[in-house]
């Protein structure tokens, strides 16, 4: 049991932590922050927002990877949410079944992914409670270069998703401009989220970087990384290679879309500017649907900046 005294020093630690931190991030360059409440900063070569920035920071002091854990990354709105809820219903698949006794619930019925699967930037410190449930799933955003160093010394799986830069463009896109409409704010435009995009300053950008990094991690490490296209995971999918066809449909679109929690629920409500209206997240993620938003020169841009920053590691993007 926590004694008096050590609840006391660890807020003085957390008062110490803030007060570096606020010192820290004054320091860093400012970029904008496509319509965002808080500003992006550069760290470390990756633009995060402040709550982020600091959740990977206290990630890295305080989390302890168990061997048995299995670590989801991407890059935001690269089909997230969609791995989230597969690897969720796959692992939970002899727990849950789809029976009306509520205790046989899958939470992906009643929860949106994002709070089904922690994510480690904000929830690392109540992960213990899911490691207990035997769902060792946790997620992340960070940069591989920003993991906290028992994920890579444990030995722990890593499943990161990639997709398209132009479709991931679209999708930040729509998802920053529904979230500024929902705040009745002004949302970016097109022209000027597609601009910084391309060089790199946009939400855990440059793009590029955070997918090399995963990808050269994984050519050291093939044992414990699972590196997927959405793409041809799509494809997969469609072809029912190897995923059992009730999880296919559970976690198809169409159902966790039309779910009532994700019609009309709130992620991380009361939580202020990171409250966000889980509709908000449910987008189509159609493949090459950024033919209906961007123009043939703006995909060429794109696709020039991926095949130049990609062009000696063997990755293709497009």
């Amino acid at each position: 049991m926590e004694s008096h005294f050590d609840s006391h020093v660890e807020q003085e630690n957390e008062d110490e932590f803030q007060k570096s931190f606020k010192e820290m991030i004054s320091t860093l360059p400012k970029g904008n922050s496509w319509g965002l409440p808080d500003h992006l900063y550069q760290y470390q070569g990756f633009w995060l927002t402040p709550p982020f920035l600091q959740g990977v920071m206290l990630a890295q002091q305080q989390f302890e990877a168990q061997p048995t854990d299995i670590i989801l990354s991407s890059a935001p709105r690269t089909g997230t949410a969609w791995l989230k809820s597969l690897t969720f219903a796959t692992i939970t698949r002899t727990s849950f079944d789809d029976s009306t006794t509520p205790l046989l619930f899958n939470p992906l019925l009643f929860k949106m992914p994002h709070d089904v699967v922690p994510f480690l930037e904000l929830d690392h410190a109540h992960f213990s409670a899911n490691r207990h449930l035997g769902i060792p799933l946790l997620a992340t955003h960070a940069p591989y270069s920003f993991l906290p160093t028992s994920i890579i010394d444990s030995g722990c799986k890593i499943i990161y998703i990639c997709r398209d830069p132009k479709d991931t463009f679209v999708l930040m896109y729509h998802l920053f401009t529904r979230y500024a409409k929902s705040q009745n704010t002004q949302p970016i435009e097109l022209g000027e989220a597609f601009e910084l995009f391309c060089e790199g300053v946009s939400w855990y950008g440059p793009y590029w970087d955070h997918v090399l990094g995963y990808w050269n991690a994984r050519l050291e490490h093939p044992d414990k990384f699972m590196f997927l296209k959405y793409e041809e995971m799509n494809e997969d999918i469609e072809q029912q290679k190897g995923v059992p066809e009730k999880i296919v449909k559970m976690c198809s679109f169409e159902n966790l879309s039309n779910l009532e929690v994700n019609k009309s629920g709130k992620h991380r409500e009361g939580q202020g500017n990171l409250g966000i209206e889980n509709k908000i997240y449910f987008q189509k993620g159609k493949v090459e649907d950024w033919k209906n938003y961007l123009t043939p020169k703006m995909a060429t841009r794109l696709d020039q900046i991926t095949q130049q920053k990609l062009s000696s590691s063997g990755l293709s993007l497009n």
